[in-house]
């Protein structure tokens, strides 16, 4: 898998905010053994203008407007955050899939889908970004007046990665919009059940190579004129 460098990356970023000569041989990303290194891991919906493969390697090279242009995206914002965080916590190497893979490989890319899950799992943290959730905590009540969209539920869950993004990792760290930690999927299980119908005992323990449950699709409640697919965990 493809990664990024956490320490390359925000020192190029500390260079180009000041203003100062940035070294374009500057790697800030890196193929590694996801089963060998240690990284951490982002889980997230896409929004807006993302931060693609080609744009990550190419940005010192880039002329200032184009790169402020791209540096002021949330895309790119998001990558940034996240590399803050992992530095924090100690991570030397983060994982986002909108720019560790190159996509203009159709090899890489079906690689990549098909690894997904084995890489969510050997992450030591997954951070889950919920970029709709202003507040301190995760809500505990479906809200349709905030969340109209999602069954009344942050965007996040609406997504069709969230299902193995939340049993893979043994750790689950959730984040609200403005990168504050709400809590993580042990301490938030009873309301991720509620939210998912994913049982507890997955939720804290995984699967642990028992496969326990069956999943199935069944078809939702109409939301916005439309009908929306929910995959759950059936015992």
């Amino acid at each position: 898998m493809r990664l990024i460098i956490v320490k390359a990356f925000l020192a190029r970023e500390r260079l180009i905010r000041e203003g100062k000569r940035v070294d374009r041989r500057t790697k800030v990303l890196e193929f590694g053994n996801d089963e060998a290194i240690e990284y951490a891991i982002l889980s997230h919906r896409w929004v807006g203008q993302e931060v693609g493969y080609d744009e990550m390697v190419g940005l010192a090279k880039m002329a200032v407007e184009e790169r402020d242009e791209i540096r002021q995206r949330n895309g790119y914002q998001k990558i940034l955050q996240s590399c803050e965080h992992a530095q924090r916590d100690g991570y030397e190497w983060l994982w986002v899939d909108t720019c560790c893979i190159d996509k203009r490989s159709s090899a890489e890319l079906s690689e990549a889908i098909n690894s997904m899950y084995r890489w969510y799992e050997n992450a030591l943290v997954c951070y889950a970004y919920l970029h709709g959730v202003p507040d301190p905590r995760l809500p505990t009540e479906s809200d349709d007046d905030r969340y109209p969209d999602f069954r009344g539920w942050p965007e996040w869950f609406s997504r069709g990665w969230t299902l193995q993004e939340l049993i893979a990792p043994s750790n689950v760290q959730f984040l609200n919009k403005d990168w504050q930690s709400i809590g993580d999927k042990r301490t938030l299980a009873p309301t991720l059940l509620n939210i998912t119908g994913i049982p507890d005992d997955i939720l804290i323990h995984g699967l642990d190579g028992n496969r326990p449950c069956v999943l199935k699709s069944c078809r939702g409640q109409p939301i916005g004129g439309r009908r929306e697919w929910r995959t759950e965990l059936i015992p």
